[in-house]
């Protein structure tokens, strides 16, 4: 194996250190594996190749320091904040994380529906906009509210009032052609920062995909989702590389969202809020 660069870089929970030995690496070179644990006690590898230029001996003591400091921090036991199952847990309110793709989708403004009556091409409408007040203008029954329901919800109540008053046993199919509702701002240290539309389903890594992905300096152990709801505004923090791993919740995105990957930019109100939340992977209430 032939090692071209000069010195080595140690890693450490995220943290990257670079270390030049004023050597060349054929002459002398140290690799800290600080992350790798034999029964609880992490371990350093040194190799010396070569070693017979005397310059290289400061050097040399400089990284074994380093390396036995590494293995030290290594061997506690590694922190944990928070929940860290990839599964929700109802007692700590994670169901909310989990809601199901279809059953509970919620018309909202600016959604693009189909309703198809059977059998009556005049009830039915191929294609209608929700307008920014929620309502929308059907045949016969005119102006009628279909914001805050899902489509089964919306067929059901049109078929009893068409039963009511026009029809007997009338079939209603409601469709959702397009999710113009179901936007996600990304912000912070993504290659693409923006506002992007998203399908019913979609979660955090999608979100965060659509944002062509993180930036090479993206803290992406720090990751806050706003999200505003019928109490106000709740906020959660999740660290993205635990995500990744299937170590921790991959929240589903609601409509509104905003992501923020680091959390740097914020202001310092919110990085106190943020440091202030008990666990990860948990919207707490502001």
């Amino acid at each position: 194996m032939q090692f071209q660069p000069r010195g080595f870089v140690a890693v450490r929970n995220g943290c990257n250190a670079f270390i030049d030995t004023g050597c060349r690496v054929a002459d002398l070179w140290l690799m800290a594996f600080s992350n790798q644990c034999r029964n609880g006690v992490a371990w350093v590898a040194i190799s010396i190749n070569d070693f017979s230029e005397r310059r290289c001996w400061p050097s040399f003591a400089l990284i074994c320091a380093v390396g036995l400091a590494l293995a030290g921090c290594a061997s506690g036991p590694e922190i944990k904040s928070g929940p860290v199952s990839p599964q929700a847990n109802a007692a700590l309110g994670q169901d909310v994380l989990e809601q199901s793709r279809t059953s509970d989708f919620v018309i909202r403004p600016m959604d693009v529906l189909s309703v198809a009556v059977f059998r009556e091409e005049g009830l039915s409408l191929p294609r209608v906009t929700v307008g920014s007040d929620g309502f929308i203008s059907l045949p016969l029954l005119g102006p009628y509210q279909a914001s805050g329901k899902s489509p089964r919800e919306m067929e059901q109540h049109l078929e009893v009032l068409l039963g009511a008053r026009y029809l007997r046993e009338p079939n209603v199919a409601v469709n959702v052609l397009e999710t113009a509702s179901h936007v996600v701002t990304v912000e912070g240290q993504v290659e693409t920062p923006g506002i992007y539309s998203f399908q019913p389903g979609t979660r955090l890594s999608g979100a965060i995909a659509l944002a062509s992905g993180p930036t090479r300096v993206a803290d992406a152990a720090n990751i806050a989702i706003f999200r505003h709801n019928e109490e106000g505004l709740a906020i959660a923090k999740f660290d993205y590389r635990a995500v990744q791993a299937g170590r921790t919740i991959d929240p589903l995105l609601q409509p509104g969202d905003r992501v923020i990957v680091g959390t740097d930019s914020l202001s310092q109100f919110w990085q106190d809020v943020l440091r202030s939340l008990p666990v990860f992977a948990l919207f707490t209430q502001i």
